[in-house]
């Protein structure tokens, strides 16, 4: 597995069928939105079970209680990783969910590990711990990442790419660089352009705009439009290296 280019944090697998495709790291903003939600629903949860506790007090239903208050506590996100293809209410609606580094779905063993080492991402709320981990490593991995060797990325909306981006990029003006690009440096912008059906709006908007201001001055453009009518300039002199795709129109010198 390796980066894409310089301008993202996506990381590149390999099935074991030889196939590549492209897996986008959750950053720590949208994992701490997506623990904020599951957060809640588990306060939900645990308020009805309560609930319910008051009718069954004297009863032996009092101990079902007990267990439903340790599942959910425990075992929330396990049940949901393996019920719902590694997604808990807060990933789907934050748009993420947990996989394995190789990028194959989470299974029970890499699920349970990852969860049972939350303790210690959070040990006595003291929550830097896991933020560190997360700011700190190339997968925006947590401890219980590190040892259930699990990532938390970016749901894809589609899993095919594109063979050829010069249909896409047609639909945006071409931009002009305001400053002198590297040959690796039109190949980032041009690789942004392939997987940018990959990213989503939100995603490709926070990654351009990084880069976008410092490479043109055009403000009347978005920054992912600006980096997409810079993938346009650049595509008649240089097209994407890639397994499908030959060489381009004419060589950099």
């Amino acid at each position: 597995m390796g980066k894409t280019g310089s301008f993202d944090t996506s990381l590149e697998a390999l099935t074991p069928e030889g196939v590549k495709f492209i897996l986008i790291p959750a950053g720590l903003p949208v994992r701490t939105l997506a623990y904020a939600i599951d957060k809640i629903a588990q306060w939900i949860i645990l308020i009805i079970i309560s609930i319910l506790g008051v009718y069954l007090r004297y009863t032996t239903g009092i101990w079902i209680i007990f267990i439903l208050n340790f599942l959910v506590d425990w075992f929330y996100h396990v049940i949901c990783e393996l019920s719902f293809k590694g997604q808990s209410l807060g990933k789907y609606m934050t748009g993420i969910r947990v996989i394995r580094s190789s990028g194959a779905p989470v299974d029970p063993a890499s699920s349970f590990i990852r969860n049972l080492l939350r303790f210690a991402d959070t040990f006595f709320f003291l929550f830097p711990i896991a933020m560190i981990s997360i700011t700190a490593s190339s997968g925006f991995k947590r401890l219980g990442d590190w040892a259930g060797n699990t990532l938390v990325v970016y749901t894809q909306k589609s899993s095919r790419q594109p063979r050829n981006i010069s249909g896409f990029l047609a639909h945006y003006d071409p931009v002009i660089p305001s400053v002198q690009l590297s040959n690796d440096e039109k190949q980032a912008i041009l690789n942004f352009a392939r997987n940018y059906h990959l990213f989503g709006e939100s995603r490709a908007n926070e990654i351009a705009g990084i880069y976008a201001p410092y490479l043109s001055d055009n403000g009347r453009l978005s920054d992912s439009a600006c980096l997409l009518g810079i993938a346009r300039s650049l595509s008649g002199e240089i097209t994407l290296k890639g397994p499908d795709e030959t060489a381009g129109k004419k060589e950099i010198k």
